[in-house]
């Protein structure tokens, strides 16, 4: 257990932190995976920059790593492509 002050504080900031970055983790997950399952190339389309921009948020917040969102960004515009 931590003596300091601020190191209680920062144990409960990371706790905070650690489950905000799960459930944006998880809701892009959950988004990315649906992308996937549509067969209709016209609301692939639509969804596309939804799906992109969100990609690129959780890069920014540092969610995930720069260079998986620009790979995820790619096999979905490919995915969308060979529909």
């Amino acid at each position: 257990m931590a003596n300091h002050k601020s190191a209680i504080k920062r144990i409960r900031q990371n706790d905070k932190r650690r489950l905000l970055r799960r459930y944006y983790a998880r809701t892009m997950r959950n988004t990315v995976k649906k992308f996937r399952l549509l067969t209709d190339k016209t609301e692939a389309t639509e969804k596309l920059p939804a799906v992109c921009s969100m990609l690129d948020k959780m890069a920014t917040k540092k969610i995930i790593h720069k260079n998986k969102a620009s790979n995820l960004k790619s096999k979905l515009a490919r995915k969308v492509n060979s529909l």
